[in-house]
């Protein structure tokens, strides 16, 4: 009998009690643990399941969920979105630009009406004159001739008028004694009436060449200023020789040509602003004097003449401006210019009913504002006109509205304020 090594005595053992009836014999450790450790690897089991259940529970929900957001994606994409705006009716009157040239209130050549040589002349170009200054003299030594035989002549018939006057007295007392015939007192009362006919015509020409005498002086015949001097001391002047060219500077006028489409508004009195480009910042105000009433037919336009007074006469008469005329409200319909579409059959706008239903409409357009234009006839009021239509946009197309977000008013408030501030804290840097 050998003796127990120290495993077998460590080794556990089964342990057999005898009893007096019935021997009990217990489990081993090991069948313990084999249970507890199938009991375990059944939990991590259930577990692990679970875990791959819900994972897979959670990528079958997000492929469903990611279907559902490209769906709607898509169908978001597939929408064609537009802005919209609707005609308004023109509440303030537009202000029409028109380009003139100013002229003198008066322009008139001055010319001389005797003849002769030029003596001297007293105004030149630029100067100004008052009604009645002396301009230039004429020498005109025939007039001066004229002038002399007219007074003697007329002496003579006055003198022949006194006798034959003295003579009819005469034969008037021969008469009352009967000692001459009335035959031969009425021949001396014709002579006496012939006679006051030769001085009343000598008196007329005398008057006449008077008058071409007192013409040798050129004097101004309104205010104003001298633009042109066409002769000089020596040259010979006859009635057809144009000596000055007179202009009156105050007030001015301005001829302007109405389009046929703004005739209609403009209107005698009204009041208009003239700029022009080489006085930046001024403006002058005139006002309408008259029209012609009527189209020309060739250029379809209205005359239209401007009362522009000048008093430091700082315009000049010849000069480019601008007349702007401030024309009275329409009321016709308006819309912005970007809602055109130019298409092969006219000129057409992109109206949206209520359903987002795309009709092309040709419209009449009337006159052009710049952002805005008329719409003489197509839409209406209630009409939603789509706005900066592409090229695609078709008749019969369904878009969808985009809604107008209003800009806040604060906006620029608040980027100025924080501008200022960035500003105040570079220059604390500084």
């Amino acid at each position: 009998m050998t003796d127990p090594t120290p495993a077998a005595l460590d080794a556990p053992s089964p342990l057999v009690t005898h009893a007096p009836d019935h021997p009990v014999i217990h489990d081993a450790p090991d069948a313990q643990t084999r249970r507890k450790t199938v009991r375990r690897t059944q939990i991590a089991a259930v577990v692990v399941v679970l875990l791959l259940a819900a994972g897979a529970g959670r990528t079958v929900f997000s492929r469903m969920a990611n279907a559902r957001v490209l769906e709607s994606s898509s169908a978001e994409q597939s929408k064609q979105y537009v802005h919209v705006t609707q005609a308004k009716r023109s509440q303030t009157g537009q202000t029409l630009v028109l380009p003139g040239t100013l002229q003198g209130f008066v322009q008139s050549p001055i010319a001389a009406r005797s003849s002769g040589y030029l003596k001297r002349w007293t105004k030149d170009i630029g100067s100004r004159v008052e009604k009645g200054e002396l301009l230039a003299d004429i020498e005109s030594p025939e007039i001066d001739q004229q002038l002399s035989q007219a007074v003697a002549a007329r002496e003579q018939a006055a003198s022949s008028l006194a006798l034959a006057r003295s003579t009819v007295e005469r034969w008037e007392g021969l008469r009352k004694k009967d000692v001459v015939s009335q035959q031969d007192l009425d021949e001396k009362r014709s002579a006496v009436a012939q006679m006051q006919a030769s001085v009343a015509a000598a008196d007329a020409n005398m008057q006449r060449l008077r008058q071409l005498e007192a013409f040798k002086h050129v004097v101004a015949p309104f205010s104003g200023v001298i633009t042109r001097r066409n002769v000089d001391v020596g040259d010979l002047i006859d009635s057809a020789k144009v000596l000055f060219t007179l202009s009156q500077t105050d007030p001015l006028r301005v001829y302007v040509n109405v389009p046929q489409a703004s005739a209609q508004l403009v209107k005698p009195g009204q009041k208009v602003t003239v700029t022009q480009a080489e006085l930046r910042g001024q403006k002058f105000e005139g006002q309408v004097s008259r029209t012609s009433a009527s189209i020309d037919t060739l250029t379809r336009t209205m005359q239209v003449e401007v009362a522009l007074p000048n008093r430091d006469h700082s315009l000049l008469p010849g000069a480019y401006v601008q007349i702007a005329l401030p024309l009275a409200a329409s009321q016709a319909l308006t819309v912005p210019t970007n809602t055109l579409l130019f298409r092969g059959t006219g000129t057409m706008v992109g109206v949206v009913d209520a359903k987002g239903g795309v009709t092309l409409r040709r419209i009449g357009v009337g006159r052009n504002y710049g952002e805005n234009f008329e719409v003489l006839d197509g839409v209406t009021e209630a009409d939603r006109i789509v706005l900066n239509p592409p090229d695609w946009l078709a008749d019969g197309q369904t878009v969808t509205v985009a809604e107008n977000k209003p800009v806040a008013p604060a906006t620029a408030a608040s980027a100025g304020a924080t501008g200022t501030a960035d500003a105040a804290a570079a220059k604390a840097k500084l």
